[in-house]
């Protein structure tokens, strides 16, 4: 299965408490921090959410 790296690229500070949870529910913590996840119809439910916070590459 393909794997997807998920860059944090925006700060969540001033958000909706539904997206910081999913940023950390992605494992992102930090500013330019990078997780690896396998690619799933759930894991891109959840970038879709924070997709203006993060970018996100192909493996």
């Amino acid at each position: 299965m393909a794997k997807l790296k998920i860059t944090q690229t925006k700060s969540v500070i001033r958000r909706p408490g539904t997206q910081k949870r999913t940023m950390i529910a992605l494992g992102l913590r930090r500013m330019h921090q990078t997780v690896v996840h396998e690619d799933t119809p759930q894991l891109r439910g959840m970038v879709a959410q924070v997709n203006h916070l993060v970018r996100l590459e192909t493996e």
